[in-house]
């Protein structure tokens, strides 16, 4: 059984947008940026738990809508000063259709919605 799960379309995202997939590790945000890249983070920021998924996405970024941190999109990681991490999930695409690596390992680190089984 594959780990991968199809939620949707690039389509599905509106640009500088993010979808909530609901998975067994909690929400995930899925961001979609300006040049159609995906990027997959728990729908925390490492701050005060402001769900990412309403921030605002800028280039590679994501700025928490609580308290304004702003996260790498690629790898979770705060910007300096601010220091934390949001957990990153696997991610690719694959004929205009989006995959979500979802398994008890698949955290790499620590607004319509989806749910994965």
């Amino acid at each position: 059984m594959s780990d991968w799960h199809d939620i949707g379309t690039v389509e599905d995202i509106p640009r500088l947008g993010a979808r909530v997939v609901q998975s067994p590790q909690g929400n995930i945000a899925v961001f979609r940026t300006a040049e159609d890249e995906i990027f997959a983070l728990r729908d925390r920021c490492p701050h005060k738990a402001g769900p990412l998924s309403q921030g605002i996405v800028h280039g590679k970024r994501v700025t928490c809508p609580l308290h304004s941190w702003t996260l790498e999109l690629g790898t979770g990681e705060a910007i300096a000063p601010d220091v934390g991490c949001a957990a990153r999930f696997p991610v690719k695409v694959e004929g205009g259709r989006i995959l979500l690596q979802v398994s008890a390992v698949a955290a790499v680190s620590d607004h319509s919605a989806g749910t994965l089984a």
